[in-house]
């Protein structure tokens, strides 16, 4: 699904404030601090609560083999000032519903209200448009969480209905509001005047593209 580009941890989005990068071993304590909290955990369909150490690392490994082979896009959300430093993550990864990719993310309490969540999202549904051939990204949101839902707009998502989806770690298929986006919708979304991202790499490393 993703280009060569990705799939090599030196890739980089840069936002205003923030840097996306693969997600490492030493985030593992983030991890475990921010997306193992009962209130981040709980609208997700795949973080258990409480968080276990061996299932932070299992993440961090599976992040990178799936960035590694293009079957996805997991990135630590981490501040321009402070790169190593997780306070989420945001992904693309091929959904359940024929395979169309969905954007997920969940970021950690401490950082809710200050737009960076949108900040995220919006950098990796801009690389999707531009770096696959993908014509359309979907997303879900719980019922009970409406500013998961206010970040999709945001993002120039538009309401697809209600459903029903697997939320493995609540052990329940629950009740969501989906979402979805086409690359005409992205190009025309008055909101959105310019790429929110940026390709960066560490210092001396070279891209595998140019």
């Amino acid at each position: 699904m993703f280009p060569d580009l990705t799939r090599d941890d030196v890739f980089r989005l840069e936002t205003r404030r923030l840097w996306l990068r693969w997600p490492r071993a030493a985030d593992v304590p983030a991890l475990l601090r921010l997306a193992g909290e009962k209130a981040v955990a709980e609208m997700t369909a795949r973080i258990p609560h409480p968080l276990a150490e061996e299932d932070a690392t299992a993440f961090v490994l599976e992040s990178r083999r799936a960035n590694m082979e293009g079957q996805a896009l997991v990135m630590a959300i981490t501040p321009r000032a402070q790169p190593r430093s997780l306070i989420g993550t945001v992904w693309i990864r091929a959904g359940e519903e024929a395979g169309r990719p969905r954007l997920g993310y969940w970021l950690g309490r401490p950082h809710w209200g200050e737009g960076f969540a949108t900040e995220a999202a919006q950098a990796m549904v801009d690389a999707f448009f531009a770096y696959t051939e993908g014509g359309e990204l979907t997303a879900a949101a719980r019922i009970p969480n409406p500013a998961s839902r206010r970040v999709l707009e945001k993002c120039g998502f538009s309401p697809a209905g209600t459903g029903l989806m697997p939320f493995p770690a609540r052990g329940a298929v629950l009740p969501v509001e989906r979402f979805r986006l086409d690359r005409r919708g992205w190009r025309s979304f008055e909101d959105r005047s310019t790429m929110a991202f940026v390709p960066r790499l560490e210092p001396g490393q070279a891209a595998l593209h140019p």
